[in-house]
């Protein structure tokens, strides 16, 4: 089996907007070549997925879930196109599973990085850059390596950028791009409240 880069699979990904492991297992099944991981992704349905992320998703399921012992619940919201999606089982299923996902994530605050409010970017950043590992290194060192901590620490409060609980080869992005591939309608995850018992809602997030 070819040995497959970093930059095929970015640059598959950029072509057909399917999920990153997708797209390396394409890669894969055709020895490395472009042309037919793109052919291998459109007969299995995923690289048509990102084309329908613009449209307009306002119908869905708002679901629960209670983890064993009572301890932890979450509510979320999901949405899709049409009700006869939000009915279907898949879908529920989808929703059940993304909920679970949120119950099993503490640091989880934001659906993804673009919610993130500037302001907790700035505050991040500012504790990044007062460090003491970073105390001495000129300005420009000190810069990128701040920028490279930032990006992983947005990516720990985004909830699509996890690993799916499972599957960890594939995000939570991954799973919904999968399941919009499934079911022919664009889906979103919308927002979710995540609540600890005797903290009241610990992590909530509105799009």
């Amino acid at each position: 089996m070819a040995e497959i880069s970093a930059k095929a699979v970015k640059e598959l990904r950029e072509r057909t907007n399917a999920g990153m492991m997708d797209c390396k297992k394409a890669l894969q099944e055709t020895d490395g070549d472009m042309e037919k991981a793109i052919e291998w992704l459109r007969q299995k349905g995923l690289a048509s997925a990102g084309k329908k992320a613009g449209r307009v998703a306002a119908e869905g399921l708002v679901d629960s879930y209670i983890h064993t012992g009572g301890r932890i619940g979450v509510l979320v919201e999901v949405n899709c196109e049409t009700d006869f999606v939000a009915r279907n089982q898949a879908f529920s299923e989808l929703v059940r599973n993304i909920a679970m996902q949120i119950a099993a994530c503490p640091n989880v605050e934001y659906v993804r990085v673009s919610d993130i409010p500037p302001e907790v970017v700035a505050k991040e950043k500012a504790i990044e850059m007062g460090k003491d590992d970073l105390a001495g290194k000129p300005e420009n060192i000190r810069e990128k390596i701040v920028v490279g901590r930032i990006d992983k620490r947005l990516k720990e409060m985004s909830l699509v950028d996890q690993a799916y609980i499972k599957d960890q080869n594939k995000s939570v992005e991954d799973l919904v791009k999968e399941a919009i591939a499934q079911l022919g309608e664009n889906i979103q995850i919308r927002r979710f409240s995540r609540y600890v018992l005797g903290e009241g809602i610990e992590k909530s997030s509105e799009e």
